[in-house]
């Protein structure tokens, strides 16, 4: 697993890199919420109430942080975030 701090404009965020058959596990984790690739689930995301995007076909941290995001959690609407924004975007909002 491969884990670093990634600068943002207004602070930091930490990169989640695990290498997983022939796709790695992607997350992004900022304060509040995290953006996490298509190998987990926004049901789940869902019932236990996190802010969270998703985004696909990314394999390092910076095609996550410029992929646009797909999917968002519940309360990542209730929070005013939505899907088709830059994951960087996203990701700032939370910090």
């Amino acid at each position: 697993m491969k884990e670093e701090k990634i600068q943002l404009d207004k602070g930091h965020i930490t990169g989640y890199h695990i290498d997983l058959g022939k796709a790695p596990l992607i997350i992004l984790q900022a304060h509040k919420g995290y953006i996490m690739c298509g190998y987990l689930n926004m049901n789940t995301a869902n019932k236990l109430g996190d802010i969270a995007g998703k985004v696909t076909g990314v394999k390092t941290f910076e095609d996550a942080l410029h992929a646009t995001v797909i999917e968002v959690s519940d309360q990542a609407k209730k929070e005013g975030l939505t899907e088709g924004v830059p994951a960087s975007d996203f990701l700032k909002k939370l910090l």
